[in-house]
């Protein structure tokens, strides 16, 4: 996996796979820089090439202060560049991640959500239902 930094107002626009942009994973709370691991940029491409439909970004890159005000875990991948809550249209939120267990059975952490799937490439595996 690669951790790369970018700038959410000079690279924003810049294109990371077919489907994904810089912008997409800053932090809601507006910070510059981002960070972005392209192994995850990987997996949520292959989402995207599965189910063949729009996959939304409700939550990427965070900082700690914004991971606090949202009531993220304290060491959560989000802070890392790591990890990625996201919604697949007309997809149900089980069958995205059941899609994604196929592409990491043996790493990673797939958060199952009644509306969104949380998605992240850390080398060991976490799976747990929020």
């Amino acid at each position: 996996m690669s951790l790369q930094a970018y700038s959410a107002a000079k690279d924003g626009a810049k294109q990371l796979t077919r489907n994904f942009k810089v912008r997409e994973f800053k932090c809601q709370d507006g910070t510059d820089p981002v960070f972005i691991d392209l192994g995850l940029v990987d997996i949520l491409q292959q989402v995207r090439d599965h189910f063949g439909k729009a996959v939304t970004i409700t939550s990427a890159f965070r900082t700690a202060s914004h991971n606090k005000k949202v009531g993220g875990a304290t060491y959560s991948q989000h802070c890392y560049g790591k990890a990625a809550d996201i919604k697949v249209s007309g997809v149900a939120a089980s069958a995205v991640a059941d899609y994604v267990e196929t592409l990491m059975p043996n790493t990673g952490g797939i958060g199952r959500y009644p509306t969104f799937t949380h998605v992240d490439v850390r080398t060991t595996k976490s799976r747990w239902n929020g």
